[in-house]
């Protein structure tokens, strides 16, 4: 084995009946694994002769480790074992590392001509936190790395690469990316769409509620908001609080046209996905799974089960997380079926992080409509502005980024025309009930205001809130007072805003301005002939 590597423990239910013989001389490596102390999730460092590192290990029990987040400690594992081969190539220990060492490694992942993989200053300051939590645990002296140094921070760290698609966009990236039509509205040759509904139902739960996707992508099948707000525009829902960031149960809103879809999908692709499942056996045997026997109502509901050895369950729905939600189960009709919303395919539940892998496909449809062939054989990083520029691109937390967006343009309307405020009665109006910024960040679950204007927000923080909504003349006389004259106006808003601001994706920006002429009996642009021809 070539290097050091980390081997993370399974969850329990995921681990097979161990052979007589035993692995590693171990009869019963489960047993031993949870008498350790290692929970699923920890890491086991092994270094480069195939042996556990018992130092290591001791770190991973300790209780400055054992704090942190599941995807923490895997994050923090990786960034670790990147420093111990780089440290073991040059014949020292992790606990003989001193600064000079430190800003060697550093100037490597970061600066150095010959790393072909440089990383950024926000994942620097990752590494250095895990770094800093290893070397201060083995009590190194001087830390050779400290996060609470300036110096050992970087200095063009970028918490949040945002990227904002205009509502109008939003629709248009789905058409192209994930409901298989052209530019001209014709459905692409070949398309087979078996997951479109679930994905553009997906797309658009997340658009209204600015739901995280670990958020949106764990939530069960009876979890759905279904108490609709006045005029029934919106419903309201509670997001688990096992499930959140800041571990806080808190209530987020959805559109009704956004929930009607998702209903669609599981009246039909879901419910087909499941059928299937069922009729091949796959629910059968399937490990580790929980038959839900009761769930109660109220404010802390609390979910029963009975698992596959008749054990019984009982726990606070909300505080089951993403990874114990996928093992519960209900009786239906026709045998077990998940309570887990989004379903793949063959009727399993769809991992929140897969969402990663329908938007990255999607991106390339629309690459794959809007570039030429050779356009689209150049590395993306190498293609000209004019082609990057030319394609939606989307990412899961765009959904959330645009949401925040598009909820403080809304908010600030509301505030201006509605109620036909003054100066004076709009800070009167703030200090009674909060300004826009403030209730985004209610919607988004933070607890501080500046984080929405920090990451969230970030483009257009310099700019006066008066100064966003002021329209200009024609903007002013156009037909305004119902909803469509709304949406007419913030569709105009988000137009200038994509003109005047780096990050936010709109039609009138992605779009050539100035198309090739079609050439004479074809029909096509000189582009779309070399694709035809391609």
């Amino acid at each position: 084995m070539a290097g050091w590597q980390v081997v993370f423990v399974r969850d329990w239910h995921e681990w097979g009946q161990s052979p007589e013989e035993g692995v590693l001389g171990i009869r019963d490596l489960k047993s031993a694994v949870g008498g350790i102390g290692l929970r699923p999730g920890d890491p086991v460092f092994l270094r480069p002769d195939c042996k556990v590192d018992p130092d290591l290990l001791d770190f991973v029990l300790s209780p400055e480790f054992c704090r942190l987040a599941r995807s923490t400690r895997e994050d923090y594992a990786t960034d670790i074992r990147l420093l111990l081969d780089w440290l073991w190539d040059r014949g020292a220990a992790w606990w003989q590392a001193d600064e000079k060492d430190l800003a060697a490694y550093r100037e490597w992942r970061c600066d150095s001509p010959l790393n072909p993989a440089r990383i950024g200053g926000a994942k620097w300051d990752r590494e250095a936190a895990a770094l800093t939590k290893l070397f201060t645990w083995g009590k190194v002296r001087p830390l050779p790395v400290d996060t609470g140094r300036r110096s050992d921070r970087a200095a063009d760290a970028r918490r949040r690469n945002v990227r904002w698609l205009t509502p109008r966009t939003w629709r248009w990236w789905m058409d192209l990316g994930l409901r298989g039509l052209r530019m001209d509205g014709s459905p692409r040759p070949g398309w087979d769409g078996r997951t479109e509904l679930r994905n553009t139902a997906f797309v658009q739960l997340q658009l209204s509620s600015g739901l995280r996707r670990q958020e949106g992508g764990g939530l069960l099948t009876l979890e759905l908001p279904t108490q609709k707000l006045g005029r029934g525009l919106y419903a309201h829902g509670t997001v688990p609080w096992a499930l959140t960031r800041s571990k806080k149960t808190r209530v987020f809103y959805a559109r009704a046209d956004a929930l009607q879809q998702v209903t669609a999908y599981r009246e039909t692709e879901r419910a087909w996905a499941v059928q299937q499942a069922q009729r091949k056996g796959r629910y059968d045997n399937l490990p580790g799974t929980w038959l839900v026997t009761d769930v109660t109502r109220g404010l802390k509901p609390k979910v029963a089960w009975v698992d596959g050895d008749g054990t019984v369950g009982r726990a606070d729905l909300g505080g089951l997380n993403w990874r114990e939600r996928q093992r519960l189960f209900t009786e239906g009709p026709d045998g077990p079926e998940p309570l887990w919303l989004w379903l793949t395919e063959e009727g399993l539940p769809m991992l929140p992080d897969r969402w990663n892998t329908v938007f990255r496909l999607a991106n390339l449809r629309c690459e794959e409509e809007l570039l030429t062939a050779r356009e689209r054989e150049t590395p993306r990083h190498l293609r000209t502005a004019e082609a990057r520029g030319r394609v939606p691109w989307a990412i899961p937390h765009g959904t959330r980024h645009s949401f925040a967006l598009f909820m403080l343009i809304v908010l600030n309307d509301l505030v201006e025309r509605k109620y036909g405020l003054t100066p004076d009665q709009r800070r009167d109006f703030t200090n009674l009930f909060g300004d826009p910024w403030w209730l985004v960040a209610e919607l988004l679950g933070h607890s501080d205001v500046e984080t929405t204007k920090e990451h969230y927000l970030s483009p257009v923080r310099h700019m006066r809130l008066e100064s966003i909504l002021a329209f200009d003349d024609e903007d002013e006389a156009a037909p305004g007072s119902g909803a469509s004259g709304v949406e007419s106006r913030v569709t105009g808003l988000f137009a200038r805003l994509a003109r005047e601001t780096s990050g936010i994706q709109d039609l009138d920006t992605l779009m050539d301005p100035h198309p090739m002429p079609a050439r004479p009996g074809t029909g096509l642009t000189s582009n779309e002939d070399e694709e035809e021809l391609a």
